[in-house]
């Protein structure tokens, strides 16, 4: 049973940023305590490099021993690899080449200068996923302590877009996208199973233009026409929007 929504409202997208950097660190060392080593999964999008930004300078940064920080992608835009698009680039600028890191924990995803087609990144991917998990001596997924998501206008999530085919994806833990509404068409993405195997889903949310889609997940939609409403985490799944994000949620769920 994954975890029920919880809403963290905030007045602007700068406190935002700053929240989901400040819970990010903590759950971090948190884990590092109990387990050694730790797992953060990372979106693009401006709120996401927004708080990779804020964490890159918060001063709880330093509680964290990055050397034992696992990272990953939930998705990535199929380009070349130096791409300024690419997520992975991004957050590189904004947080990776500011903190110690192993290089054999960064695990971006495939790029065409690697890659023939998304088809083989995906099961690249899926594949570097397993090894992972085995390396801890689990069968198919790796743990993944804190997974951080965007939400779109139309509620998207990652690269799974509100009815397409890579949101109906299962059986797999990563999906190669070809119809992407936003370009580029092609793109890599974790799928919602693999979404919700995090133990905490952390949704960065803010602005007016994403009100609906905000509305409509935490009312309870359907993921299919709205990925952000399956987006949940196993031990938390939790919302950190601004008050502009908020305004089309019901009443009774807010704080």
């Amino acid at each position: 049973m994954n975890a029920e929504p919880e809403i963290s409202l905030h007045e602007s997208p700068t406190d935002v940023a700053q929240a989901v950097a400040r819970h990010v660190l903590i759950r971090l060392h948190e884990v590092q305590r109990e387990r050694g080593e730790a797992t953060l999964v990372l979106t693009g999008g401006s709120m996401g490099i927004a708080a990779l930004q804020e964490t890159a300078s918060h001063e709880l940064c330093r509680s964290v021993d990055w050397r034992r920080v696992n990272i990953w992608w939930g998705d990535e835009r199929f380009l070349p690899s130096d791409h300024p698009d690419r997520n992975h680039v991004q957050a590189k600028a904004a947080l990776l080449d500011h903190v110690m890191l192993d290089p054999a924990r960064i695990h971006p995803m495939g790029s065409t200068g690697t890659f023939d087609d998304v088809d083989m990144a995906a099961a690249s991917y899926a594949a570097e996923l397993i090894k992972d998990a085995s390396r801890s001596g689990k069968d198919e997924l790796p743990t993944l302590d804190v997974l951080l998501l965007g939400v779109g206008p139309d509620a998207h999530i990652a690269s799974l877009f509100p009815e397409l085919g890579a949101i109906r994806v299962t059986g797999t833990a990563v999906v190669g996208v070809r119809d992407s509404p936003k370009p580029p068409t092609e793109r890599v993405s974790l799928t919602l199973d693999t979404i919700t195997s995090a133990d905490d889903v952390v949704l960065a949310v803010a602005g007016e233009n994403k009100a609906g889609a905000v509305g409509l997940a935490l009312a309870g939609a359907s993921p299919i026409q709205v990925p952000a409403a399956g987006a949940r985490g196993t031990r938390r799944t939790l919302w950190m929007i601004d008050r502009q994000a908020a305004a089309q949620v019901p009443t009774a769920l807010l704080p």
